[in-house]
C-alpha cells in the first residue's frame, strides 16, 4: 500500500503547488510510482505546471461521482513514466463535495502507487479539511514572510488537533539577501517559531516561475541549483542523509541568459 502525503500551507501564494510538482518528479525519477491529486477545488494548477492542461478529459469530480473510471481520469506525465496526475475539478459546489468520496479515491490509488501527493488548498477551507483526513504525513510549505509563518503556525495547530504528528517543513523562496536586509525573518527564527522538522528549503529564483509558466518543471533541469534543493528535500523525505544546499549567487551573465 502506498503512502499519502498532503502538501499544504497556511497562506496562498507561497509556491505549494510548485513544491508538490517537483517533489513528485524527483520521487518518480527514483523509481517510485507517484500520483499527484490536485485538491484545490475549482482552481486547478498542477495540469498547467506539468504541461498537461490540453489532455484533461476527466477530473477528480468525474472520478468521485462515477462518470468515468479512475484509470480514465488519471493522466500520465509526458516525460516521466512513473508520474501521474489526477486533475482538480474545473468547477464544484463545495456544499456537495463529500470527503468520503475523496477517501475512496485515495484508498484505490494506494493499491497501485507508492506515493499519493495531495496538493491541498491553502488555509482551512473544506478542500483542506478533506485532504488532511486522507493523509498519514504532511509537508507544510511556507516562505519567510512573517504573515506566511504565522499562518503556517496556525495550520500546525489544526493538524495536531486532528492527531497528525508527522509534519515536516519546506521553506520556499528563501532569499539570503532579504534576510540580511531584514525584509524576511531569519531561517533560525522561523524554525524556532514553528518547531517542526525542516525537510529542506528552495532558494528564490525566477527560473522556477519561468518553468511553471512553460509547463516544464524545474526538476527537469538537472544542472539547476534549484534542482539540488529538491534532490535534498526528497532524500530527506525518504530518510536518507543529505546536507542542506548552499546558496549560489548568479553572476550577471547567468541572470541575462539563464
Amino acid at each position: 500500500m502506498g503512502q499519502t502525503i498532503a502538501i499544504t500551507s497556511g497562506k496562498g501564494g507561497v509556491g505549494k503547488s510548485s513544491v508538490c510538482v517537483n517533489i513528485g518528479f524527483h520521487l518518480a525519477r527514483k523509481g517510485y510510482r507517484v500520483c499527484m491529486i490536485d485538491c484545490d477545488l475549482g482552481l486547478k494548477n498542477l495540469d498547467v505546471m506539468m504541461g498537461l492542461e490540453n489532455r484533461v478529459l476527466y477530473d477528480l469530480r468525474d472520478a468521485m461521482e462515477g462518470r468515468c473510471t479512475l484509470q480514465k481520469a488519471v493522466l500520465k506525465d509526458k516525460r516521466e513514466d512513473n508520474l501521474y496526475l489526477l486533475p482538480a475539478c474545473k468547477s464544484v459546489n463545495l456544499k456537495y463535495f463529500q470527503g468520503s468520496d475523496l477517501k475512496a479515491v485515495v484508498a484505490e490509488l494506494k493499491k497501485s502507487f507508492d506515493y499519493i501527493l495531495l496538493d491541498t488548498p491553502a488555509g482551512i477551507e473544506s478542500g483542506f479539511v478533506h485532504s488532511i483526513a486522507c493523509c498519514e504525513r504532511v509537508i507544510l510549505v511556507t516562505t519567510l514572510d512573517i504573515t506566511a509563518v504565522q499562518d503556517a503556525d496556525r495550520i500546525i495547530g489544526i493538524l495536531m488537533k486532528e492527531d497528525i504528528q508527522d509534519i515536516e517543513l519546506v521553506i520556499n523562496r528563501l532569499n539570503p539577501k532579504y534576510i540580511e536586509k531584514g525584509i524576511s525573518i531569519r531561517l533560525e527564527d522561523a524554525l524556532s517559531w514553528l518547531s517542526i522538522p525542516l525537510l529542506g528549503y528552495v532558494f528564490d529564483d525566477e527560473s522556477v516561475i519561468r518553468a511553471n509558466n512553460r509547463g516544464i518543471p524545474v526538476a527537469l533541469n538537472q544542472s539547476s541549483y534549484i534542482n539540488e534543493c529538491y534532490q535534498c528535500i526528497v532524500k530527506r523525505l525518504l530518510k536518507e542523509d543529505a546536507p542542506l544546499p548552499k546558496y549560489k549567487e548568479k553572476k550577471l551573465f547567468q541572470k541575462l541568459f539563464g
